[in-house]
């Protein structure tokens, strides 16, 4: 039975909550707030993840599943969907290189034939909202992939919705912080001419909703729906809406033609936290016009009323939670620092090649749990406790040279999990109260990591050790840590020293600057 407009007037066969959701990409931004949302609304949730330790210490970790495995991976994936009702599929390679095209299609080819033949009963895709009139082939590298992936899923014999996105407006999602950024740092601005484009953006508060009320869709809904907020704004609008928003002086903005995506990925690279290999596709993708031709979404996921969430909402949103340090996930957190086979450095007899390391220790007069709380505080605001001006240059090198600098920051002012990043490190393992180990994600010639514990030594004091490892790949390995060598009495050592007596002075009396 259908309405006037082809539309089911009763939908049959929903799938009921309770339903096993099985989400991929948990580890990024949308997919770690999405579970919490999914068990919320009654659902079982089975999330898959390369490093499953990235999820240890979310806050939903002990309501839902978690198994290893990689979408491009067919046997692990048979694993993960056994007994799956609806799977979400919320990973691509965007950043991961120039064959990030091939590296979408091959896993959603491989997702499709598993899903399939694990007799799932829903797909669920978040795509991207694609220009009309536009040939695939003449859209962004960024653009055709995402629909090429929603093409794939759709094609997959499984019933399938797939939800094309324009610009998402969150806390700590890219598209946020690349307006954020760009706004509060340039009060006169040079920028591309897609400063005019229009644009249709979306509070990432719908897009959870819509992506949750996707699992009940009835079996005979298998098609695309663009998903938009209320208005269609420029990215000149949203700029000067952010201003006004944040109580900034209204921003100069001069649109210029000569700027090409090329060169707007170097310029939001250097101005934002958003790396270059991000920045670029993302910039790319403006210059096209991403308007919602339709909204059938709400005949199946209705809208209650106030939403969709207007432009300013979703602003102030996201901002009152950067205010409150409260912001869930980030963009940052899908990145991958390294591969399996990369040697770590708690191995006790490490074998492999040469492993460069720096260890320093301090006996520190106060409790542990003072010594604790300035480690897991470090970086983003409270700076690395020393030598500030040689991290700032540190970082503004990296960024220079496409690597992700150290504007990213905190996800959270005061406690770190798993797979957070922080600055141009990666948290790898965090034992609460003990052992902080960052992995660096700095352009390097090696790999590096710097390990931070809060100890007792042999006669119960407080010991505070700090040890930086690096593994050096060729010659220039070896010559990048003799040339950086001399500093590391400056760096390490001052860093080692500031951290002992901040947490001194926070036991018995007002902390010194943790800068100095």
């Amino acid at each position: 039975m259908t309405d006037t407009q082809g539309h089911p007037a009763q939908p049959p066969d929903r799938l009921p909550s309770g339903s096993l959701c099985l989400v991929t990409g948990a580890t990024g931004y949308i997919g770690g707030r999405l579970v919490p949302e999914l068990l919320k609304a009654g659902h079982r949730v089975r999330c898959l993840a390369r490093t499953p330790e990235k999820l240890r210490d979310h806050p939903w970790a002990g309501q839902a599943e978690t198994v290893r495995g990689d979408v491009t991976d067919a046997g692990s994936l048979a694993a993960a969907l056994r007994d799956v009702d609806v799977a979400y599929y919320l990973v691509h390679a965007l950043g991961s290189g120039h064959d990030f095209e091939e590296t979408d299609r091959r896993a959603a080819r491989t997702f499709a034939e598993q899903a399939r033949a694990a007799g799932v009963r829903r797909i669920v895709y978040l795509g991207g909202l694609v220009p009309r009139g536009v040939p695939e082939r003449d859209l962004s590298p960024h653009l055709r992939s995402r629909a090429e992936v929603g093409r794939i899923l759709l094609d997959s014999g499984v019933p399938t919705t797939v939800l094309r996105a324009a610009v998402i407006i969150g806390s700590g999602s890219a598209s946020f912080e690349m307006l954020r950024y760009l706004t509060e740092r340039l009060p006169v601005m040079v920028t591309p001419s897609w400063v005019r484009t229009r644009i249709q953006p979306i509070g990432v508060r719908d897009v959870l909703r819509y992506l949750v009320g996707s699992a009940t869709m009835p079996a005979d809904v298998s098609r695309g729906f663009d998903i938009g907020g209320p208005e269609v704004l420029t990215y000149l609008d949203m700029m000067r809406r952010y201003a006004e928003i944040d109580g900034l002086r209204r921003r100069l903005i001069v649109p210029v033609p000569v700027l090409t995506p090329r060169l707007s990925s170097h310029w939001i690279g250097l101005v934002t936290p958003v790396p270059r290999s991000i920045a670029r596709p993302l910039a790319e993708s403006l210059k096209y016009e991403v308007v919602c031709d339709e909204h059938d979404i709400a005949d199946w996921v209705p809208d209650p009323p106030g939403t969709p969430i207007t432009f300013d909402e979703a602003l102030s949103l996201a901002l009152q939670k950067v205010r409150d340090a409260q912001v869930d996930t980030r963009w940052s957190s899908a990145s991958v620092p390294g591969t399996p086979s990369d040697p770590l450095p708690t191995d006790p007899h490490w074998a492999g090649g040469s492993l460069y390391t720096d260890v320093r220790e301090r006996t520190v007069d106060a409790p542990p749990q003072a010594l604790w709380r300035v480690v897991e505080g470090i970086g983003g605001e409270n700076g690395w406790y020393s030598f500030p001006l040689a991290w700032a240059v540190r970082g503004w090198l990296d960024r220079l040279i496409g690597g992700v600098g150290l504007r990213r920051g905190r996800r959270d002012a005061t406690l770190l999990r798993i797979g957070d990043s922080l600055d141009f490190w990666r948290v790898e393992e965090i034992e609460r109260g003990r052992l902080l180990r960052l992995r660096a994600e700095m352009r390097l010639p090696g790999l590096a990591w710097l390990e931070m514990y809060a100890e007792h030594d042999d006669q119960g004091r407080t010991r505070y050790r700090q040890r930086a490892l690096f593994h050096p790949r060729g010659l220039a390995g070896h010559a990048y840590w003799w040339s950086v060598s001399p500093f590391h009495a400056l760096v390490f050592g001052g860093m080692a020293r500031n951290i002992a007596r901040t947490a001194e002075a926070a036991a018995g009396g007002p902390t010194p600057g943790a800068k100095s």
